[in-house]
């Protein structure tokens, strides 16, 4: 997590000069010619994650300038743990920096960040490929929310990346369930046919072809404050059911419950920070199969809300499970629900597979989230709420169908399909998210991936202080 940020730079330790584009001309003036003359001839131009190392006296490492994007600070520092690891290996040199500028204190959170972010190697099968060097804490920096960050980012990640076999319905609601026990959070799971009796059809229904039982899990913390809930999907493989996917379509879909993974990422934030809050997460964990048990195309199924929905296409099973999770989210008239989801391949055609579509009901909300989602670094873009879209999923049958007629608006129709399990009234953040990198970028791997985590914990954290000072 953050064990390559330290508290002490010790013998040896090199100087880093963070240096952008604008601002190294004038650091070159200050230097002796054969000093500036050295950095303009190996081409170092400040540019994000590049590195330059000057040679100190009998050719030892003591300083490396670095280049860091103003515009971009997070990932320019993200990059520098491997590149600095690996330059201090082939110089046998101390693997340990220290910045030798000292940024503010929201400056040097950043860099801590970004370092620590840059470090991540999923590591469950095989030991990680790269050294990374160490970074002294930059001096002001917010080491308990670096951490706790880095933490959550980590364990979205983890459990995103591993594979089916290992992170079933029962794993993933074991994690949820350590997660909470850990910070001293209530939760209760409730499996198998006990859905139909507590009345979670849906959920039951898309999950009951497995040989791993369904389950919905409930987890709680904090006592007072204002009530916050968050809803992950956990369709922890995803064949399509009875409207089989393609092999190629399968092949990641060892990352559907990574809307759970976000929530439990986001879920540790707050209760690490001890917001004052009342946190609720469910979770509903499933497996969607073939078998003989499998749900069918043209099936009308029930739901928690008591609306029937028709089963135009099985492959459309995470905004069903979510139906059931969302309602009962809704009961306890919280102030904000939010949930994740990898939805739709609509939302990714239309944002691409880095960028989150957000879809809110309250226009207050959405603008304080997008102005934190500015403020962190965390991209994410809303889309609209398009009721006419609505009759898109209107059914001959039952009060709605789960896919709409045509192929157009996916993205919006699902959201709307959601929407009908909650009041209008109830402040409603839901994220299509793509969970995954599919290239890797500085302090992102390809792999499994957490969005918006940072941009929805400030807004959380923003209303939980506003409410506690009022």
């Amino acid at each position: 997590m953050t064990e390559h940020l330290v508290a002490r730079a010790g013998a040896g330790a090199v100087n880093l000069t963070p240096l952008s584009k604008e601002t190294l001309a004038a650091w070159l003036a200050e230097q002796a010619p054969e000093r500036a003359d050295w950095v303009r001839d190996t081409g170092f131009t400040g540019a994000a994650g590049a590195i330059c190392p000057l040679p100190g006296k009998g050719g030892a490492l003591t300083q490396v300038l670095a280049g860091i994007d103003p515009k971009d600070v997070l990932w320019s520092y993200a990059a520098l743990p491997g590149k600095l690891g690996a330059l201090a290996k082939r110089k046998a040199g101390a693997a340990r920096f220290v910045l030798d500028a000292a940024p503010d204190p929201a400056g040097a959170t950043r860099a801590a960040l970004g370092w620590a972010l840059g470090t991540y190697a999923f590591t469950r099968y095989r030991k990680a490929e790269q050294d990374f060097a160490a970074l002294v804490w930059p001096k002001g920096a917010d080491r308990a929310a670096v951490t706790r960050t880095c933490e959550a980012v980590f364990l979205a990640r983890d459990l995103i990346n591993t594979p089916a076999s290992d992170m079933g319905p029962g794993e993933l609601a074991q994690a949820a369930v350590d997660l909470f026990k850990r910070h001293k959070g209530r939760s209760s799971v409730i499996l198998g046919d006990a859905l139909l009796k507590k009345n979670y059809p849906a959920v039951h229904a898309v999950g009951r072809a497995s040989a791993r039982a369904p389950r919905l899990v409930d987890l709680c913390w904090g006592r007072a404050g204002p009530r916050v809930t968050l809803v992950g999907k956990g369709v922890c493989f995803d064949s399509g059911g009875l409207d089989l996917k393609p092999s190629a379509g399968m092949r990641l879909m060892k990352k559907d419950m990574g809307g759970a993974a976000h929530v439990l990422g986001l879920a540790h934030m707050i209760m690490a920070a001890k917001l004052p809050l009342r946190l609720r997460v469910l979770i509903p964990a499933v497996e969607n199969s073939v078998s003989g048990d499998a749900f069918r195309p043209g099936d009308v199924i029930a739901t928690r809300k008591g609306l029937t929905v028709e089963v135009g296409n099985t492959d459309a099973e995470g905004r069903l499970v979510l139906a059931d999770a969302l309602y009962e989210a809704d009961s306890e008239d919280p102030d904000l629900i939010v949930d994740f989801a990898t939805l739709t391949g609509a939302a990714r055609v239309a944002l691409g597979t880095g960028l989150p579509a957000m879809f809110c009901n309250d226009d207050d909300t959405a603008d304080s989230l997008i102005a934190h989602a500015r403020a962190e670094d965390d991209p994410l873009w809303r889309l609209p709420l398009h009721a006419p879209y609505r009759a898109a999923l209107d059914s001959k049958i039952a009060d709605l169908n789960n896919i709409s007629g045509d192929s157009y608006g996916g993205a919006i129709v699902a959201a709307l399909f959601l929407a009908d399990f909650l009041r209008p009234t109830t402040p409603w953040l839901h994220f299509d998210i793509m969970a995954w990198n599919i290239k890797a970028q500085a302090g992102r791997p390809e792999g499994g991936e957490a969005m918006g985590l940072r941009a929805v914990y400030a807004l959380i954290a923003e209303r939980a202080a506003r409410r506690g000072s009022s």
